[in-house]
């Protein structure tokens, strides 16, 4: 087995910020602590002083500019599964280690994606593109990953020996002891995990009791590792509400593609698509504007789902700004992606048909958008109607021309050539309209197929009706 541990030291940020696209020197407030303390600050608040522990006040006076924000442990919960869900493509057991970390198993993995190197380098590549700094180790023990991840980004070690032997010169307080421990070991002179390895294990039991000592054999897989595997929920609700109100659709694209992209990586993770989802916008006084994306067929492409709720969002009306938005999808179906041939020639930068469709309803509106729809009545004149968006429409049992005239003309010159029929259409007694012909698929003497037809009985007297392509 090959256990992958990813952290990411940013993750508090990336929560409590998720509604701002760059934010200048920032912290974050210890929301356990009765005083207001700096839990963390950024790169750039830290070049000014800001310091972990620092009161509000000291940290204001050093960083005017300072926006802080309280640590939100929902908000870090909820981000930590999506990423869990977007490991999903990458390994069939994926466990969190709250705060900021995930572990799976990528071993069976491997030849999958032709080596670690490869499929380190996607797992990279794939964060980066989302903007989440992050560190990866790779060793046989989860324990071990979990604590290289912190001290050495990208190490890899498939070997129990490498494990052991590295695990042994690491510094106590990289260990993944608590702090207390560390400092009591420290204190009796202990300075490297090797120098604590060759205590007797009575005697290491009675310095750092049993939770450590079982802690230090999980990490040199001396015990195993029970790690319950995260399972994707079957339907997705999330929400990001903003410390004020935004006005207008532009401000509100930036929390919107975080909504959509959480949405595609709990779809990839479940396998599924998904083909129906709602925006609510909640305004002031309790209103909501709620916004329905539809799509033609299940989709699970985050810059797509992205794109049409995008253009639905622009299109609506909002009576008030936004203090909050919601993306709901009760239903996540099977996604099958369209077969093709494995030697399908390489197509052009044209759209398929139901990308086509689902760009001009969100652009145009679904009234805007019209199908032709089949009816009960025998008569080619009355045979089809204008339907609504999303009528199904089945195609007829008998072979009929795409293109028929406003009204049937005389043929002339006559068919060169019957190619079938007739095909007797008696109908519309019973309104006026009474219909009695015998209709053929002809050709003519340019080589065009028409649709034509004769009284009964008769054999001159052509009426062409329809062209066929």
């Amino acid at each position: 087995m090959l256990w992958a541990c990813l952290r990411f030291p940013g993750l508090a940020f990336s929560a409590a910020f998720a509604v701002v696209p760059e934010a200048g020197p920032s912290a974050l407030l210890d929301h356990k602590a009765r005083q207001r303390l700096i839990a963390a600050a950024n790169t750039e608040a830290s070049s000014f002083g800001v310091r972990r522990g620092q009161s509000l006040a000291a940290a204001r006076a050093l960083c005017p500019a300072l926006e802080v924000r309280p640590r939100d442990p929902g908000a870090e919960e909820r981000l930590l599964a999506e990423l869990a869900a977007w490991c999903y493509q990458f390994s069939g057991h994926v466990s969190l280690v709250p705060p900021n970390a995930i572990l799976m198993e990528v071993g069976a993995s491997l030849r999958l994606f032709d080596g670690w190197p490869l499929l380190a380098g996607r797992l990279r590549a794939g964060l980066a593109g989302q903007g989440h700094a992050h560190t990866l180790a790779a060793t046989p023990f989860a324990a071990a990953s979990w604590v290289f991840a912190a001290s050495a980004d990208g190490i890899v070690l498939p070997e129990h020996e490498g494990v052991r032997r590295m695990l042994a010169a690491l510094p106590l307080k990289q260990s993944g002891l608590p702090a207390a421990t560390v400092t009591s070991l420290q204190a009796m002179g202990f300075r490297r995990l090797d120098e604590v390895f060759r205590l007797p294990r009575p005697e290491l039991t009675r310095r750092i009791g049993r939770e450590g000592v079982n802690w230090l054999d999980r990490v040199r897989g001396h015990a195993s590792d029970v790690l319950p595997a995260w399972q994707p929920p079957a339907s997705f609700r999330q929400k990001i509400e903003f410390d004020g109100e935004l006005d207008g659709s532009q401000p509100l694209l930036f929390p919107l593609r975080r909504l959509t992209r959480a949405l595609a990586n709990q779809l990839a993770a479940r396998d599924g698509g998904v083909q129906r989802f709602t925006l609510t916008l909640e305004h002031a006084r309790g209103e909501a504007t709620r916004i329905a994306v539809a799509m033609a067929a299940p989709q699970r492409d985050a810059e797509r789902l992205f794109e049409l709720a995008r253009t639905r969002l622009e299109r609506a009306s909002l009576p008030a700004p936004a203090r909050a938005i919601e993306l709901d999808a009760a239903e996540l179906p099977v996604f099958r992606p369209p077969v093709r041939d494995l030697f399908e020639p390489v197509r052009g930068d044209g759209l398929d048909w139901p990308t086509l469709d689902e760009r001009l309803r969100a652009r145009l509106g679904d009234a805007a958008l019209r199908q032709i729809a089949l009816v009960a009545d025998h008569r080619p004149e009355y045979a089809s109607r204008y339907g609504r968006p999303g009528d199904t429409v089945s195609p007829p049992r008998r072979r009929r021309p795409l293109w028929l005239l406003p009204r049937p003309q005389p043929m002339r010159p006559e068919p060169a050539a019957v190619l079938a029929g007739p095909e007797r259409i008696e109908s519309g007694w019973w309104d006026g309209g009474d219909t009695r012909r015998d209709y053929y698929i002809v050709r003519t003497a340019q080589g065009q197929q028409a649709w034509a037809y004769l009284p009964p009985g008769t054999l001159d007297g052509w009426m062409l009706h329809g062209w066929f392509a």
